[in-house]
C-alpha cells in the first residue's frame, strides 16, 4: 500500500483543486470496517497527500452516521502523521461573520450517539488519552500563516468549537445557550476525528469555515442546507489555495510530529493481559508497545 504523510478530511470541492496532480484512488480496509469513501490520493508541488471525503462523495453520509474510527484508521494505516481537517461551521459571534476562516484550538462536545465511534479503547484494552489540548498548535500555527497567503481572507485563530449531534440545526433556544457557555463556531463532526487522531498519536487540526450564524441572529436567516452550500462554493478556492500553502509548510517543517508516543502512557491495561483479538485490531495504533512489552 502506498504510504502517505498528510492527510486532508474534507468535501469533494478540496481534491478538485487544479493543483493536484497525478490523481488516483486508494481503497482502504479496517478492522472497523470500510472508511467513507476510497482516499483520493495526489500531488500538490511534489507533496503526496491523501484527501478522504468525510460524507462520502456526494454526501451521503450524516454526521451521525461517519465511520470515525475506520476513517482515522485508515489514516493511519496510509503512514498519515499530520491530518488537516477542513468543515463548514456556524458562527456563534457577531465577528466571526460568513465567508471568514476559523482555526479553533478547543472542543466541546454535545454529541449523544457517538460513544462507540469516539475511542479506539476497550475490549479488553482501557486507554485515556490525554486530551487538554486537543489541537495541535504547530499545524494550528502553518494554517495561520498559510491563511495570511490569500488576500482579502479573514481568519480568527483559536476558538472553541462545540460539537452537536445532528443533523438537524440548532434550536434558537440551544443556540443563545451555546452563545452564554462561551461557545464560538458549532459544527457536527470534528471532536471525534480529534480524539481517535489523538489515539493514533497523529497530529490535527482544523480549518473551519464560517457559512452562517447558527440561528441566534436576529438580523439574519436561520441557517439552511442551501446557505451552507451557498458559502462554502463562494470560499471553496479559498480553501484549495489554503491548504495547497499549509500542505508545503508540513512537508518542510523539520520538528517531529509532538503526538509520537501519546497512546503508550494512555493506556491503563497491563499489557501481558491484554485481549489478543483487541490488540490485532489496534495493530497500527498499539502494536509497537505490545512488542517493547514482550521484550
Amino acid at each position: 500500500m502506498e504510504k502517505v504523510n498528510i492527510g486532508i478530511i474534507g468535501g469533494s470541492g478540496l481534491y478538485q483543486m487544479p493543483e493536484l496532480k497525478n490523481v488516483r484512488e486508494q481503497a482502504v480496509e479496517t478492522p472497523f470496517g470500510a472508511p467513507s469513501d476510497s482516499f483520493i490520493i495526489g500531488e500538490l508541488d511534489d507533496v503526496t497527500v491523501a484527501f478522504l471525503p468525510r460524507h462520502g462523495r456526494g454526501h451521503k453520509l450524516t454526521p451521525s452516521e461517519l465511520p470515525f474510527r475506520a476513517n482515522i484508521y485508515a489514516m493511519k494505516t496510509l503512514g498519515v502523521d499530520y491530518i488537516l481537517s477542513v468543515s463548514a461551521v456556524g458562527s456563534l459571534r457577531e465577528d466571526f461573520a460568513p465567508t471568514d476562516f476559523c482555526i479553533p484550538d478547543q472542543f466541546f462536545d454535545r454529541t449523544r450517539a457517538r460513544a462507540h465511534e469516539s475511542t479506539f479503547f476497550g475490549e479488553g484494552i482501557v486507554g485515556h488519552i490525554t486530551f487538554a489540548h486537543p489541537v495541535c498548535a504547530e499545524l494550528g500555527d502553518i494554517l495561520e500563516e498559510s491563511c495570511k497567503t490569500v488576500e482579502g481572507l479573514k481568519t480568527h485563530r483559536g476558538g472553541t468549537y462545540i460539537c452537536m449531534e445532528g443533523p438537524a440545526f440548532s434550536t434558537k433556544a440551544e443556540s443563545n445557550v451555546y452563545r452564554k457557555w462561551g461557545m464560538d463556531i458549532i459544527g457536527m463532526t470534528n471532536l471525534q476525528e480529534a480524539k481517535l487522531a489523538r489515539e493514533a498519536e497523529i497530529a490535527y487540526a482544523t480549518l473551519a469555515l464560517v457559512t452562517d450564524y447558527d440561528c441566534w441572529h436576529e438580523e439574519h436567516d436561520a441557517v439552511s442546507a442551501e446557505m451552507v452550500i451557498g458559502y462554502l462554493q463562494k470560499n471553496v478556492r479559498n480553501a484549495q489555495l489554503v491548504l495547497k500553502e499549509a500542505v508545503k509548510r508540513v512537508a518542510a517543517k523539520t520538528t517531529p510530529n509532538p503526538f509520537e508516543g501519546a497512546t503508550r502512557s494512555a493506556i491503563f491495561t497491563a499489557p501481558e493481559t491484554w485481549n489478543p483479538e483487541t490488540l490485532k485490531k489496534l495493530e497500527a495504533i498499539i502494536g509497537k508497545y505490545a512488542t517493547k512489552s514482550e521484550e
